[in-house]
């Protein structure tokens, strides 16, 4: 499943450039030696043996860089495994069982002779060295017959595993759902023991109860109730084969959004300021999901609880990348937003935030005075509390002239162009605000060597974004991608100095115009990049020297 999951993934192509064929499986030996010779020795000697005893029939050696494209690509077919459409998906149920690494083959063919009893498919992954394979069954567990098959492969390979005397719980705890099975794993005499051992310590049982000892069934307590309906709710965005509910049913639970600030990476910075439960990832999908399931309203986004959970995300997307299972909350949050104005009307100052752009172009005509107020401590600080933003928040600054305004009709380092055309997106940050930065974007640009064009485009729409004003993001999307379609291909690039306006090409473009322009939007996507990417690509390919920039 996972590089089935990774076949058609256009991202995941340069990660799968050793796979041959269609194999079955791969299986990844690392061997750590102190030359490159003597890893190509050992190497040898194993390809030989595997090939007498007829094992696989391509044995790839990779070194360096290479060896990380392997784990990568594992780590993205899990996060598309997560991602399957519909209510079947890969479910923890099994997947932490460990046998002896000598009984493995044995106990796998077991394993899979009671799939294909049960009329069941599995995905199969993971550390197989140690004698324990990451195997989880698809099942819908939104059915009666998903949650018969959730117990019933439960107890089949609880015995399997106990055949083998092996562990249910290779690598991580038992808890509610393996505690059922401890008994017959362990046996009654030490099962007894262990409640004793739990009786002396926690008299009261306070202590995490029902995880190891008194366990209720593993089959109760669930996420789903059985022949739970699937409601349909409509969308601004497109949710990729899935409904909005199905996205926020991705979240696993496994808390990865609850790191801090010392843990490395971006998810989640709300929940690192406040370290509540409430401002994470987690649970951000969580009350979503509770009230899209649950809710008696004709509008199911109309509640304030999910309002108050969803304040603080600033839909800076790390989930989207960091998350395992790949939630996107900044898309959520949108489209929340959208339906709970519909309700509820728009805030004043949303409303003033998300037409930034025209605010800007109306302050643009006496930047003099703008800047005077905001540049200001103390008329700054008066400013925004008239219209609802901290006093201590600065605000941006505008540029003498916007950005267009500064360009002169005509470059003469147009002339010297030598390694094509680029089209710059003018983003309404950089035209109103960052003047100098566009620029200098510009001049480095035409220095290397590439005519610049900058097309007559609207605003990115990303403050429209941020603030849930969908229907108005979309008119800016659909005029964008109709404007820029023809103009934009593999060899003429749109290039952003602005990450979330750039951005929006690939992040919420494709998923929010109609129809009949998805397939342009989603070519558009695949060539919009920022500055720092288009670099990055031409020095790849030899079209720029890093001794240009020194």
């Amino acid at each position: 499943y996972i590089l089935e999951c990774t076949k058609n993934n256009i991202e995941q192509q340069k990660n799968r450039f050793f796979v041959q064929g269609d194999p079955g499986a791969i299986l990844v030996i690392e061997f750590a030696k102190e030359t490159q010779a003597e890893v190509l020795t050992i190497a040898a000697q194993m390809e030989a043996e595997m090939r007498e005893n007829a094992l696989g029939y391509h044995f790839p050696v990779l070194f360096g860089e290479d060896t990380k494209k392997i784990w990568t690509l594992r780590k993205a077919g899990l996060g598309l495994l997560g991602n399957l459409p519909g209510d079947e998906k890969a479910v923890a149920v099994i997947e932490d069982t460990a046998v002896d690494v000598y009984d493995l083959p044995e106990y796998i063919r077991e394993f899979n002779e009671i799939l294909i009893k049960n009329k069941m498919t599995s995905v199969h992954y993971a550390h197989a060295g140690s004698g324990e394979l990451h195997l989880r069954p698809i099942i819908n567990l939104k059915t009666e017959e998903g949650h018969r098959q959730f117990r019933h492969i439960a107890e089949e390979i609880a015995t399997l595993v106990k055949k083998y005397k092996g562990s249910l719980s290779g690598e991580h705890g038992d808890g509610r759902l393996r505690g059922e099975f401890i008994r017959q794993m362990v046996g009654e005499k030490n099962y007894a023991l262990m409640k004793e051992i739990k009786h002396i310590f926690d008299p009261e049982h306070i202590f995490n109860p029902g995880k190891i000892v008194y366990t209720p069934p593993m089959d109760t307590f669930l996420r789903y109730e059985a022949g739970q309906k699937t409601p349909e709710i409509k969308t601004h965005f497109r949710f990729h084969e899935q409904t909005i509910l199905q996205h926020a049913e991705q979240c696993n639970g496994s808390g990865d959004c609850r790191k801090t600030e010392m843990s490395g990476g971006t998810m989640c910075p709300s929940y690192m300021a406040t370290r509540n439960e409430k401002d994470t990832t987690r649970a951000r999908a969580n009350i979503l999901r509770e009230f899209l399931t649950h809710s008696d309203k004709p509008n199911r986004f109309d509640h304030a609880e999910i309002k108050e959970v969803m304040d603080l995300c600033l839909s800076c997307k790390g989930c989207k990348s960091e998350c395992p299972s790949n939630v996107d909350v900044a898309k959520l949050k949108a489209e929340f937003m959208q339906q709970y104005h519909d309700a509820n009307g728009i805030p004043f100052r949303s409303r003033l935030i998300a037409n930034f752009s025209k605010q800007m172009k109306l302050a643009s005509l006496i930047p003099w005075g703008y800047n005077l107020i905001f540049g200001t401590p103390f008329l700054r600080k008066i400013a925004s509390q008239l219209v609802g933003f901290h006093p201590a928040r600065t605000m941006p600054l505008l540029g003498k002239k916007t950005l267009r305004k500064s360009l002169p009709c005509k470059s003469a380092k147009v002339q010297m162009a030598s390694k094509g055309k680029v089209y710059l997106f003018v983003d309404e940050f950089t035209n109103y605000n960052d003047v100098e930065i566009g620029k200098k974007a510009i001049n480095l640009l035409e220095i290397l060597g590439y005519e610049v064009v900058i097309p007559e485009h609207l605003e990115s729409g990303r403050t429209y974004l941020s603030k849930g004003f969908l229907r108005e993001a979309k008119k800016i999307a659909e005029a964008n991608v109709k404007f820029l379609a023809d103009k934009i291909t593999d060899n003429t690039l749109l290039i952003g100095i602005e990450p979330s306006a750039i951005l929006t090409f690939r992040d919420e473009y494709p998923d929010l115009v109609s129809e009949d322009l998805m397939e342009a939007a989603k070519n558009l996507a695949k060539n919009a990049l920022t500055i720092e990417e288009f670099l990055v690509k031409e020095m790849d390919k030899g079209n720029i020297r890093k001794e240009q920039f020194t």
